[in-house]
């Protein structure tokens, strides 16, 4: 897992903000680093086939939500797109 993976998959996730107006009680200054890399890890066990599922599932335990996979599918994609680059 590369820096500029985690820095990617942060900012994607910090755009499209699950947590919404509770995202500056919840987080801390470090914003979704922490889940990003939680899905990094993940699908590098899994693979990107499984990129929805593990978002869905990594937010939703993170943060106590109810996030379905269509609502997932956007960030999970541009998360695929840019994995994908990579290789």
């Amino acid at each position: 897992m590369e820096e500029y993976e985690i820095e990617a998959v942060t900012k994607i996730l910090a755009d499209w903000n699950p947590l919404g107006d509770r995202v500056k009680s919840i987080l801390d200054d470090d914003g979704y680093r922490t889940e990003a890399i939680d899905i990094l890890f993940y699908l590098n066990m899994e693979g990107l086939s499984q990129t929805t599922k593990i978002v869905m599932e990594i937010l939703n335990e993170a943060f106590d939500l109810s996030l379905s996979k269509d609502e997932c599918s956007v960030p999970a994609n541009k998360i695929s797109n840019i994995l994908r680059k990579k290789n």
